[in-house]
């Protein structure tokens, strides 16, 4: 056995979870040690969030053992001893919008005077003193809500911090920041190593494995595959590690749009409070990317065409006719569909079936005088199933219990049910695995293909190399455009507006 000196600061040795007669993880290995940001990565359905919810004491393994410090893992029932050993930051805020940093911070423990009345002025002391010890710079009166989401994240940090844990994971940490946040919230965590903090650092983005992390271990198909250093790991290896097949990259080969191809989204001087002045067009069977910073007003602009708001000024056609702004309804009967940035939030309903989600666009195309023909509706689901690869188990399964890639496609699938003339896609491969990731920009490919127009908005390099050209918004402005063949230096150049003065 290890001294208590050199044992892993947590530990998970052959632990198995079963849900029903579904396997969630058959084989889970982890050992993470003192100071290292360790990456936990694999496909959607590997394993992941299984593992984590055992790490974390939510659940009892079924077999197999979690150990802190060299000593098995406090009782379930025991949640203070649980909270001074591990916390988890969700790719979801857990802090209450509505309520101030600092009642966020002690929450459920705030500081007492006379009569056992809450002490706000030593709620106030006590916050910023715990904001400062570890160099997280928010206001500790400020509305939670109000908020960045980066800085949102590092409450929830400091909250952990506050109770005594010094293992932190982080799920999806980066989803929602663009590329200085992410690089600002890589920062906080060396710091925070520096200082003695370890964590647990989930994520799709490869990249960022190995820009923060020393170590990652591979789940596939609910087991541990391998863990190694990341700096002996290529990154060929590690998608081979996690798709348990060889993955090759490379441009894609493509016939460029032909000039004669009919124009179908115009716009001319849109402006509104996030974009300024915006011209742009679309062609039939033309994949066209807006990249840009969080704040570059990006993703407004393409909600904009998907009838989420109403412009200042300017104008645009569909196929030549005004398209509706301000109207989602009457965007989607002009022509539109729409994979918006959230599927948690604007995406899925949660309740309903897969069916039902994937056919929600078309409803009217499935019966007369207001009655949707349930047969109708059945075959078209499983039509859509079908075309878009997700596995499930049959169109009458709740969609919440897919995975995220799974998830994903379904909205794919909606937004695909109408055959639209203009397809806009924000964030489309946002938090999936990177089988379901190929899987969706393959529909991007088939769009193309079919002479729809495609509107892609994404942070993501990989998804961005599908299109024809990328324009790049800077402080609501276009600024530059990139052809097909653009090299990664050039494009985040001008994202980060370094080639504009």
């Amino acid at each position: 056995m290890s001294a208590p000196d050199t044992a892993p600061l947590a530990e998970a040795r052959g632990v198995t979870k079963r849900y029903g007669a579904t396997v969630a993880l058959a084989d889970g290995r982890l050992t993470v040690r003192s100071g290292e940001s360790h990456a936990l990565v694999g496909r959607n359905g590997a394993g992941k969030s299984t593992l984590v919810t055992l790490l974390t004491g939510l659940q009892a393994p079924d077999a197999g053992e979690i150990r802190f410090d060299g000593a098995s893992a406090p009782p379930l029932v025991d949640r203070d001893a649980w909270r001074r050993k591990v916390a988890c930051v969700y790719q979801k805020p857990t802090v209450v919008p509505e309520l101030t940093v600092a009642e966020n911070l002690f929450i459920n423990r705030q500081p007492t005077g006379r009569g056992g009345l809450i002490s706000w002025r030593r709620l106030r002391e006590e916050a910023a003193a715990l904001l400062d010890a570890w160099d997280v710079r928010v206001d500790p009166g400020a509305r939670t809500a109000e908020l960045r989401v980066e800085d949102r994240q590092m409450v929830e940090i400091a909250r952990a911090l506050s109770l005594g844990a010094r293992f932190i994971v982080l799920d999806e940490p980066t989803a929602q920041l663009d590329n200085r946040e992410i690089e600002r919230l890589f920062t906080r965590m060396r710091t925070l190593q520096d200082s003695g903090v370890t964590f647990l650092f989930i994520s799709h983005h490869l990249q960022e494995v190995y820009e923060v992390c020393q170590t990652v271990t591979v789940l596939r198909d609910a087991r541990w595959i391998t863990t190694a250093p990341v700096a002996d790991l290529p990154r060929s290896a590690l998608v081979e590690a996690m798709a348990g097949e060889s993955v090759t990259g490379g441009a894609l080969s493509r016939e460029p749009v032909a000039a004669h191809a009919p124009v179908v989204l115009a716009a001319h001087g849109l402006t509104s409070g996030a974009y300024r002045d915006i011209d742009l067009s679309v062609r039939g069977g033309e994949v066209v990317g807006l990249a840009g910073t969080s704040g570059s007003g990006k993703i407004e602009l393409a909600e904009s065409f998907a009838g989420l708001h109403t412009p200042t000024g300017g104008s645009a056609e569909l196929d030549g006719r005004a398209l509706p702004f301000g109207d989602v309804r009457a965007a989607l009967t002009a022509g539109v569909g729409c994979v918006p940035r959230d599927r948690h939030e604007q995406g899925l309903v949660p309740r309903m079936t897969v069916g039902d989600n994937t056919t929600l666009s078309v409803l009217d195309r499935l019966g007369r005088f207001g009655f949707v023909g349930t047969g109708a509706r059945r075959a078209l689901a499983g039509e859509l199933v079908a075309r878009l690869g997700i596995r499930t188990e049959g169109p009458g399964q709740p969609v919440s219990d897919l995975s995220g890639g799974n998830a994903q496609k379904v909205v794919m699938a909606r937004a695909l049910a109408r055959d639209p003339r203009l397809l806009v896609l924000i964030n489309p491969t946002a938090g999936v695995d990177v089988k379901s990731k190929e899987s969706l920009l393959a529909r991007v490919d088939s769009a193309r293909e079919d002479g729809t127009a495609v509107l892609v908005v994404s942070d993501e390099l990989d998804d961005l190399r599908r299109c024809d050209r990328v324009l790049v918004l800077f402080h609501g402005r276009i600024t530059a455009e990139h052809p097909a063949g653009w090299r990664d230096h050039e494009l985040i150049a001008s994202i980060e507006g370094v080639d504009h003065g």
